[in-house]
């Protein structure tokens, strides 16, 4: 009993790239420290400190969406299909 819907070996591609290199943005932003640990600017009265990392939390959210959008049209383009 052969499986007709043969998967083909992971391979790298430029879309995959992009994908990872989304996921691993906001890793890479709140792992160096020295970037954002300082008080000014200040944004309405909130130290740069806080709202540096309140706003990867939106742009980490955009880049999680992005990622899996393509993640999924990467795998329906690998299965043939438009599912």
């Amino acid at each position: 009993m052969s499986d007709t819907s043969e998967v083909r070996p992971p391979a790298v591609t430029p879309v995959r790239v992009v994908i990872a290199l989304c996921l691993l943005a906001p890793f890479v932003a709140m792992l160096w420290v020295g970037s954002y640990a300082k008080t000014d600017p200040t944004f309405i009265g909130i130290p740069f400190f806080y709202w540096y990392q309140m706003l990867w939390v939106l742009i980490s959210t955009a880049l999680t969406m992005t990622a899996y959008q393509l993640w999924q049209r990467d795998q329906r383009a690998r299965r043939g299909g438009t599912k």
